[in-house]
């Protein structure tokens, strides 16, 4: 697992007003289960699929100046990618807990464990790792910079493993030069191992985060999920329609290559 920088740390620290913390609230271990994947209100359409979301991030068109590490003795590999309305990468999952300490994320289980992450609830209060479903910006450098796209603090995301579909926002901010990161939570939706000292997974992991979707309550899962189902299909609708489009252009190109080349045959 990588290892966060002390610097990180303290910045994590300090974007949080209060010095003195209170005590959270003793709360018992939550009870996880799969939760399916949500489905448009209103239209009945079924939800937009990993295959379909795969399909449209097969290609990279790198926005990033530079590439990403995995972890911080790895090579710089992986570049940020964009789509028309959203920007993608390719990484593995390492495991993140920081904010309100709870059964699972606190000092104990995770020894990188800070008590705030770069970004808190609406109420001001500090993220549930162990609950809420986020991911993990790298911080902005001369590689990329995430608010040149309309991306921060409460953009929705999809991520997509081993055919299943989590939406989340981000959550956190992580070194500036690694790329792959997700909170507990995120992970255990997604079957990742999530513990926060042994869990994460190699590779495999797409990232998708939807420039221009902040939602005000960043706690709020079921906003966000919705909110990125209806941004998937929209984001997938556009990119069918260029494909067909693409698709008919090189028809008909093919076509008038082999009228000429039939002329020329007579």
């Amino acid at each position: 697992m990588r290892a966060k920088s002390l610097t990180l740390v303290a910045a994590s620290s300090v974007l949080l007003a209060p010095t003195t913390l209170p005590a959270p609230a003793p709360t018992e271990p939550p009870r996880f289960r799969q939760e399916p994947a949500p489905v448009a209100q209103g239209d009945g359409a079924a939800p937009v699929r990993a295959a379909d979301l795969l399909a449209m991030v097969r290609h990279c068109r790198p926005v990033s100046r530079g590439r990403y590490r995995l972890d911080a003795d790895a090579p710089a590999t992986v570049p940020v990618c964009g789509l028309r309305g959203a920007v993608f990468w390719k990484a593995d999952m390492d495991i993140d807990c920081d904010g309100r300490p709870t059964a699972r994320c606190n000092r104990r289980t995770d020894p990188h464990f800070s008590p705030g992450a770069a970004y808190a609830q609406s109420n001001g209060h500090r993220l549930n790792a162990e609950r809420l479903p986020y991911v993990v910006l790298p911080a902005a450098s001369r590689i990329w910079d995430h608010r040149a796209h309309g991306v921060g603090g409460g953009s929705v995301a999809a991520v997509v493993y081993r055919g299943r579909v989590e939406y989340a926002v981000v959550g956190d901010i992580g070194p500036r030069d690694i790329i792959g990161e997700a909170s507990y939570a995120a992970a255990r939706r997604l079957g990742i191992p999530a513990d926060p000292s042994t869990g994460g997974v190699d590779s495999g992991v797409t990232y998708i985060v939807f420039e221009h979707s902040r939602i005000d309550a960043i706690e709020d899962h079921a906003t966000a999920a919705a909110t990125g189902e209806r941004l998937a299909r929209r984001l997938l609708a556009d990119w069918t329609a260029r494909e067909d489009g693409r698709t008919a252009r090189e028809n008909e190109q093919k076509a008038r290559e082999d009228g000429d080349g039939t002329a020329g045959e007579r």
